[in-house]
């Protein structure tokens, strides 16, 4: 750090992440559809918001102004060409996967995981965002309209769409008797459950 500014600055920002920090990291997550990229995303987002926090003037709204900034800079990074990735997972025996305590394999995780991810990537960019941010992350319509930037009319539309698409790729997978749990949407090689909504 250059000077005292900057470290209060700093530390100011570590006070207001910690409560926060987890949801966050998992909404990125969500976002990138995957744990590597999620990572890479929130630490984006935490650079950009300790340029932009002198400008946070209540403390209170911190929350909803970061996630903000996290669906900011996930827009950012959906107008550049992909990256193309290979799993090195993809070159391993799956006999030899670990068991875990009622003696199952970690395959059907995986299946659920790369399910998921197939998933959320079919939608657009707002209707994803929409989807974790509401269905997955628990945060209301409202919420969601003012991170968004746009009316609450239009949230419900990207949900009402996201979610009927989510709804048809379920749908065969089901067909393709693939067996996926529809309450449950996971990322990258971990699993969130879509938490309680208290309100729209």
């Amino acid at each position: 750090m250059d000077s005292r500014a900057d470290t209060d600055r700093w530390n100011r920002l570590i006070r207001l992440l910690k409560p926060i920090h987890g949801q966050a990291v998992a909404t990125a997550r969500h976002l990138s559809r995957s744990v590597h990229d999620g990572d890479d995303l929130y630490q984006d987002a935490v650079l950009r918001a300790y340029d932009k926090l002198n400008g946070l003037r209540d403390e209170s709204r911190f929350r909803s102004w970061f996630f903000a900034t996290l669906v900011s800079r996930h827009r950012s990074r959906v107008r550049r060409p992909r990256r193309e990735w290979v799993s090195i997972e993809d070159g391993l025996d799956r006999r030899d996967d670990p068991v875990g305590e009622d003696g199952t394999s970690w395959e059907e995780e995986r299946g659920r995981a790369e399910r998921a991810a197939r998933a959320l990537d079919l939608l657009k960019p707002v209707q994803r965002e929409a989807i974790v941010l509401h269905d997955i992350e628990g945060f209301s319509v409202e919420e969601v309209a003012d991170m968004q930037g746009v009316t609450i009319s239009a949230v419900k539309s990207r949900l009402t769409r996201g979610r009927e698409k989510l709804r048809r790729f379920y749908l065969q997978c089901a067909r393709d008797n693939e067996s996926p749990l529809l309450g449950t949407l996971t990322a990258g090689a971990m699993a969130w459950p879509v938490k309680e909504r208290s309100h729209e």
